[in-house]
């Protein structure tokens, strides 16, 4: 699917205020919740170093002389350095051999410096300088240049046409199978850290849900859940709520929106813990199910089900879509993407960003391994009418899948 956080703000559904008269949404009393994340323990050097290890045996296996990476997670990920994106490039290298090197504006290095979580040489670039020229002077240094360089996927056109110009004879690659290779596969301080979100999320559900009532606007709703992430100790990353008609459309509508019995209320809800991820939704009915709402219900619930199944080692990443489709063509949805049914993939990948290589959908050959996470949301969605989504998270161990949420069992008890 498309990336929520962009559609959620444009929709209104990351709430800055609750609509005036519902004031318990914009101050409600969070005196019985408590902070879950005091034990947590972030990523720390030792983790760094070992990721940089396992990048450079990538590099390596493959002849890549060395990786270049801008802002972003993968640029935290192996080096730990926050920073943004500008027209001023700040970039890490990461050589087949020896430490890394960041090259960040003159004036930006004690900034940079700041979050650096691994040993690594700083080569600064001035205002009037080309920093392109910068990174071809540390891949000649190093003797790199002969092979090819990889560029890490986000990495934007300017940087990568100013390498090349610099370095013409130097061949240009992905570095797909290098930053993919190692972020793929989480480790078990990886694990516990998208544990831990998933917790606060689940708990945030738990308390929210009781307090939704009759007339709340997704803004309201959200509010609730913004408020509980925090006090739990989550950093909020996105609250969809789509109410009535707009749970039929899986990022939903920007039509005016507000609880009312007898409809469904459809909640996407993420949180992050030391810059890992969870992603959790949840579906029920405001009031009384109608026998319709309780049947497409069961039907997702079993279709999550058959996917987390189907999510054995070893087997191509598409059959687990596969499995689920086969599933609802013999209800009768579908057939493929078609309405009502299922629009969308099964699943993504999941860590620090919300949506990760590789996913869950139709043709994707990586082989499942353990440490590789993934959403399980094979909503079923009927325009016009409403739409079912249950979406938990899990990850894969030596002995099959595992869930950092269990579903819920019923409509009737949609937070377990």
């Amino acid at each position: 699917m498309l990336d929520r956080r962009s559609l959620l703000a444009a929709a209104g559904a990351i709430p800055l205020l609750a609509t005036p008269g519902l004031l318990r949404a914009a101050e409600p009393d969070l005196s019985e919740l408590a902070d879950l994340t005091k034990g947590a323990t972030p990523i720390g050097p030792e983790e760094r170093r070992a990721r940089i290890a396992r990048a450079q045996a990538l590099m390596k296996a493959r002849g890549i002389g060395a990786v270049l990476i801008e802002p972003g997670s993968s640029l935290i990920y192996f080096t730990g350095v926050r920073w943004w994106r500008s027209e001023r490039l700040t970039a890490a290298i990461l050589p087949v051999e020896g430490d890394p090197c960041i090259v960040t504006p003159f004036f930006e290095e004690p900034s940079v410096r700041e979050s650096l979580g691994i040993p690594a040489e700083i080569r600064v670039w001035q205002e009037h300088e080309d920093p392109l020229t910068i990174v071809a002077g540390f891949l000649r240094d190093r003797k790199l240049t002969a092979r090819p360089i990889g560029i890490e996927e986000t990495v934007r056109f300017f940087a990568v046409d100013g390498l090349r110009k610099v370095l013409p004879a130097t061949r240009l690659v992905s570095a797909n199978p290098v930053v993919r290779g190692c972020r793929m596969i989480k480790t078990a301080p990886e694990i516990a850290l998208m544990q831990l979100a998933t917790d606060v999320t689940i708990a945030a559900y738990r308390w929210t849900y009781p307090r939704i009532d009759a007339g709340m606007t997704p803004q309201d709703i959200g509010a609730l859940m913004s408020a509980a992430t925090r006090k739990l100790g989550g950093e909020v990353e996105f609250n969809l709520i789509l109410l009535g008609e707009a749970a039929a459309y899986p990022h939903g509508s920007g039509k005016p929106q507000k609880v009312v019995k007898g409809e469904v209320v459809l909640m996407d809800c993420g949180s992050a813990v030391h810059g890992y991820q969870s992603d959790v939704s949840r579906s029920f009915v405001f009031g009384e199910a109608s026998a319709e709402q309780r049947k497409v219900w069961d039907q997702m619930r079993r279709g999550q089900q058959i996917a987390f199944d189907a999510a054995k080692l070893g087997v191509p990443a598409g059959t687990v879509d596969d499995a689920v489709r086969g599933y609802y063509t013999s209800l009768g949805y579908g057939p493929d993407y078609k309405l009502p049914g299922l629009s969308h993939r099964t699943g993504h990948g999941i860590g620090m960003d919300g949506h990760e290589p590789v996913n869950l959908v139709r043709g994707e050959k990586t082989l499942l391994a353990p440490g590789m996470c993934f959403s399980n949301e094979p909503g079923i969605y009927i325009p016009g009418s409403f739409g079912i989504r249950l979406e938990d998270c899990f990850h894969m161990t030596e002995a099959g899948p595992k869930w950092f949420s269990p579903p819920p069992s019923s409509i009737e008890r949609p937070m377990g």
